[in-house]
């Protein structure tokens, strides 16, 4: 299967020159206020796709287990630097157009700050979904297009692009912003039912973080993301749908499949996991299940 590009931050400083010197820290309490409301007090075992450096790992302290997955291995490496080697956190660098989990693993499933890297934003989901047993939770954080900037911007003549269409807009190489009613319509065409929405990050403006705290910003804006049931105008908008009762729960034991083939048939062996069916043999680097390349196939 051709898969999508995928967006790489192998070798980034994403975490420190992204969220790091305080400069984003209004919108990082605000995602938190978010993850907060919607998350289930509760779980098994959680997928966080697109985990990175685990800036928000920790806010999911209600699981038993938490699979933190992204394409980075050196993301992942900072995380197990941030959370220390904590056996509840299992680290997979894999493609998320090609999640190497047996179906129905998860009981619920995160990916925030993650979609809008997603070209193939229905495929994405698609996947998710295969993963999630019936009735998982997930929750979806996705970059508004329809956001009151953008609409401002688009009046004023100075965009292109329009923010009431249904197409993504890339504003960058592997950068989405998507319509709310167009990933509501993905969520249910692939298998998800739509529960509830916040809208986040209102006050994204820099002379208000310049002039206020960030938590009064973020504790206003808790107020305000109460709003997103009725309209989505901000520019990050926070869903929380459930799986549908179609699909099936893995069976005890079951863990990985495949990339390469879908077979389930892997033997862990010191330092990698054999594929019995096609033969490839995927490496466990310091602690990290390597899914992005086998090192050899038959």
């Amino acid at each position: 299967m051709t898969n999508p590009p995928v967006c790489d931050y192998e070798g980034s400083d994403y975490q420190s020159s992204f969220w790091g010197g305080g400069t984003r820290q209004y919108e990082d309490l605000a995602e938190a206020i978010a993850l907060k409301r919607l998350l289930p007090k509760k779980g098994s075992l959680l997928l966080e796709l697109g985990a990175g450096a685990g800036r928000n790992t920790s806010r999911y302290s209600g699981f038993n287990r938490v699979v933190l997955l992204d394409y980075s291995r050196t993301q992942l490496q900072q995380a197990q630097s941030h959370l220390g080697r904590d056996p509840r956190f299992i680290y997979v660098a894999a493609d998320i157009y090609r999640l190497p989990f047996v179906a129905g693993l998860f009981d619920s499933a995160t990916m925030i700050r993650t979609l809008h890297h997603m070209a193939d934003a229905p495929l994405a989901l698609q996947q998710v979904r295969a993963v999630l047993q019936p009735g998982g939770f997930f929750i979806l954080e996705y970059a508004n297009k329809h956001n009151l900037k953008a609409i401002l911007r688009y009046f004023l003549k100075q965009q292109s692009w329009s923010p009431f269409s249904l197409e993504p807009v890339e504003f960058e190489e592997l950068n989405f912003d998507f319509h709310p009613r167009a990933v509501k319509g993905w969520l249910k065409d692939t298998g998800f039912q739509l529960e509830r929405q916040l809208t986040v990050s209102h006050f994204r403006l820099g002379i208000l973080k310049k002039h206020f705290p960030p938590a009064f910003l973020a504790s206003l804006d808790g107020l305000a993301s109460l709003t997103g049931a009725c309209w989505q105008l901000s520019p990050s908008v926070f869903t929380r749908s459930r799986a549908t009762q179609q699909g099936q729960v893995a069976t005890e034991g079951a863990f990985f499949k495949c990339p390469t083939c879908g077979s389930e048939a892997l033997v862990e062996k010191p330092g990698s996991l054999a594929c019995s069916t096609c033969q490839s043999i995927w490496l466990i680097r310091d602690g990290i299940y390597d899914f992005k390349e086998p090192v050899s196939r038959g």
